[in-house]
Parts: C-alpha cells; structure tokens; sequence
C-alpha cells in the first residue's frame, strides 16, 4: 500500500498535490501542514473531499486531533511529541485509523499494547519534509525493526517513511514492511499523477502486477 503525505515546501498546492495522486491512482492520503492554521488545513480538506469521497481515498491528517475529529476524515498519524495516542482513541472513537512514528523497537513496544493501525517506521533516509530528523535507519535498521516485530509477535502492519524513492520500494517491502510513505519523491516530480502511477505499480498488491 501507497501512503502520500502532503509536502508544503514544493509549488504544487496542497490540493492539487492530492488530486494528482488520486489520479495516480493512490488510495491513502496523509494531509501534513505543519506550519498551517487549522483553517488553511479545512479548506484543503473541504476542496478534497468530495473526490476522496467519490474514488474511495481513506484521508488522515497530521497531529491534528480536534480537526480530524471535526471534518470527519478517517484518523490521524501522530508523530512522538504529538497526542498520546490513547487520548486520540477517546476523541476518535473506534473507527478512526490511527498511526503512529516509531524510530526505534523502543518506540514500537511503548505503543504496542494500545489501540493503533500502523506504525510509521523511519526515516528510512535523509528528507527535508522533517525539520527535526530522528537518526536515518537505513535499509538494514528498518529490517530490524520488522525482524523483532515478528520474533515478539506484534502483528501491527509497518510502512516504512522517510526520503523514499521509487527504487526503495521492492527492497523495503523485501524488509519486512508493507506499504510505503512518499511525499517529496511525487511532490517534486515533473508530473505528480505519472510518478503516482510508478509508485503504485511498483507495490507487490498492485492488481497490474504478475
């Protein structure tokens, strides 16, 4: 599975960003406006809706608790100095997808009795989405992770995050994770729906694949 995190440093538009990966044919959208008002993120989200809506996109947004809560997109990711992710789950509710960073198998086990999705696992490699990066981990550390993962049983699905490139893709699934998540490699992209289209054949569950 392919998850687009929104970037706001490329002259592509929030929104237009997300049309395009829908048109790639992405399914899984993460909206990530670090720096925005919570009604600069209501307006993307309002102007999105109704194709996310309409193709089946499963939206989260960023940290934003309330807000998510108030538009009634699917969940959240929240990184480590975010919401606790219990609390997210009381405002939430049941439904609602949760995910959560983990740069560490410490960061894996804090969490791993909770009421979580997926974890995001990264950086896989250096990216400037993220001012404040956490130590890259690299092919090998996210194999890791995974690889203690299933020796203690935590059966929560892994996607791995981080300066991502289309060529990283085989060999993170390879590792253990199973999905990947891409901002800067569609967001910088000549055309965002082709290079979409890329990522997303290149993933193993891709209907198109042998």
């Amino acid at each position: 599975m392919l998850q687009y995190i929104t970037n706001t440093d490329c002259a592509t538009p929030v929104a237009d960003q997300i049309f395009a990966v829908i048109d790639g044919g992405c399914r899984w959208v993460q909206i990530r406006m670090k720096d925005a008002s919570d009604d600069e993120i209501r307006k993307v989200v309002e102007a999105v809706m109704p194709k996310c809506i309409e193709k089946e996109v499963f939206l989260l947004l960023d940290d934003r608790v309330e807000l998510a809560k108030e538009l009634n997109v699917g969940g959240v990711h929240l990184g480590k100095d975010d919401m606790p992710c219990s609390k997210a789950r009381m405002i939430l509710g049941p439904a609602a997808v949760i995910g959560v960073t983990a740069n560490t198998f410490a960061d894996v086990v804090a969490v791993s009795n909770l009421d979580i999705d997926y974890y995001g696992i990264g950086p896989f490699a250096t990216t400037t989405t993220k001012k404040h990066l956490a130590p890259v981990l690299g092919i090998e550390g996210i194999r890791q992770i995974c690889t203690d993962m299933n020796e203690k049983e935590i059966n929560i699905p892994k996607v791995a995050v981080g300066g991502i490139k289309y060529e990283d893709v085989l060999p993170l699934i390879e590792a253990g994770v199973n999905g990947v998540a891409v901002s800067g490699a569609i967001a910088f992209a000549k055309d965002l729906v082709k290079e979409t289209e890329r990522f997303v054949a290149s993933m193993p569950n891709y209907e198109g694949n042998s």
